[in-house]
């Protein structure tokens, strides 16, 4: 297998076999309860407030690997858990350091010669599932999403957005959601691409379509697929570009910074291991004002700085940019970014409103 995002599906596969074993390695300060791992969080630190699945549920629907920490809203695979606890910031170290666990070679370069193996099914979750999800998805215009962006004040949509909407969305209740919570909701579908543009994986927020708003369940976003390093990704990359977490949050800045290339880790995690193109030069990090924001910022520039890549943090007026768009306004809000960009960036990519 040629390309990472095909080794790391097939990775993720193997470790979910072994789920337990995983764990009891690298979250050696959790314990079992039923089918679940519980540890405090990625960093094996006690508590319970991440669970890993052990086994698959019988339904199909979940697969053995998946983890969720309650108090963040963090999910992942069991690769992005090798990743966080030996601080990895390269997919590829994840890689092998996934197959020394399994004790399984390293792969052989490609060759032109016949495959004889034959394609695994892609399970719940994988990045195949998660093409096969996008897919069939439909265009954004004339939808909820397009409502429930609205009602957030993000109106700057373009047709080559990674974004979709799906109508019929199945979500698997936690033990948190309430007894005959629904199971299918209107989603937006958000596509997690590497730096070559390929899939390898989906966000899915979940909506009402009566209120326009996230649905009433306890998780309304959830991603599945491969995730570590990569993200949703507005633009082309280029020298100059913003990462943040979330998609709200990408979206807010680009209303006033609408040719600015851009990218949405989903996590703070994720955020601190995203990968940097060739080209870039310098990164803008639209940071989130909690501790977790903070350890995001100091790993992300960690890592530029050693690729020779300035980062400069942006913080929002209140508590981030999307209340920022729609409390303070756009007008207000460029104004304020336009003290914190480089000026030669402010000149570029700032939209004054009006």
């Amino acid at each position: 297998m040629g390309r990472l995002s095909d080794q790391a599906g097939e990775l993720a596969n193997r470790l979910g076999d072994r789920a337990e074993a995983v764990c009891r390695h690298y979250l050696s300060k959790g314990h079992r309860e039923g089918r679940y791992w519980l540890v405090g969080d990625a960093h094996n630190t006690p508590g319970r407030s991440l669970y890993v699945r052990l086994s698959g549920s019988e339904d199909g629907r979940g697969a053995a690997g998946k983890w969720t920490d309650a108090a963040t809203g963090e999910h992942g695979d069991l690769l992005d858990i090798i990743a966080l606890a030996r601080g990895h910031s390269q997919l590829r170290d994840t890689l092998d350091e996934a197959r020394s666990f399994l004790s399984l070679p390293n792969p052989e370069p490609c060759t032109d010669g016949p495959r004889h193996a034959r394609e695994p099914q892609a399970p719940t979750g994988s990045p195949q599932a998660a093409k096969r999800l996008f897919a069939a998805s439909g265009p954004v215009r004339g939808s909820v999403v397009q409502a429930y962006l609205r009602g957030r004040a993000i109106t700057a949509l373009r047709v080559d957005d990674p974004l979709r909407f799906h109508p019929r969305c199945y979500y698997t209740p936690s033990r948190k959601d309430l007894a005959g919570t629904r199971r299918v909701w209107p989603a937006m579908i958000a596509a997690v691409t590497d730096l070559d543009g390929a899939i390898t994986g989906v966000h899915r927020t979940w909506l009402d379509p009566d209120a326009s708003t996230k649905a009433p369940v306890v998780t309304p976003r959830r991603a599945m697929g491969f995730l570590l390093g990569h993200g949703v990704r507005f633009g082309r990359p280029d020298a100059v570009m913003a990462a943040g977490e979330g998609i709200e949050t990408i979206l807010s800045l680009r209303q006033v910074m609408p040719a600015m290339p851009m990218i949405a880790a989903l996590s703070s995690p994720h955020l601190g291991a995203v990968l940097f193109p060739p080209a870039l030069r310098r990164l803008y990090v639209g940071r989130d004002d909690d501790p977790a924001g903070d350890a995001a910022l100091a790993r992300l520039t960690e890592r530029a700085s050693g690729a020779g890549i300035e980062v400069v943090p942006l913080s929002p007026m209140l508590g981030d940019f999307n209340e920022d768009l729609r409390l303070v306004g756009a007008e207000r809000m460029a104004a304020a970014l336009g003290g914190q960009l480089i000026p030669e960036d402010a000149g570029r990519f700032l939209a004054m409103p009006g």
